[in-house]
């Protein structure tokens, strides 16, 4: 699949993904279950899609904003 997400794009999810993942071990800590299931899966998607520069959503809904000259694309 060709990449979808320019590099801002890509950042600001690897960040968003970081702090969620770490929202998620610290409500697993005080007990909070479903606080922890939701933020570890919504910050896991986020690094995926961070790691690899695709964002299914974009595919499905037809958003790209990576460009042509993008060296990761």
């Amino acid at each position: 699949m060709r990449p979808n997400l320019d590099e801002v794009d890509r950042t600001v999810r690897g960040i968003a993904g970081i702090w969620l993942v770490a929202t998620a071990v610290s409500a697993a800590r005080a007990g909070e279950r479903t606080t922890a299931l939701t933020a570890g899966i919504a910050g896991l998607g986020l690094l995926q899609n961070a790691a690899t520069g695709v964002c299914g959503g974009g595919l499905l809904f037809g958003f790209d904003t990576a460009s042509d000259d993008d060296p990761t694309a």
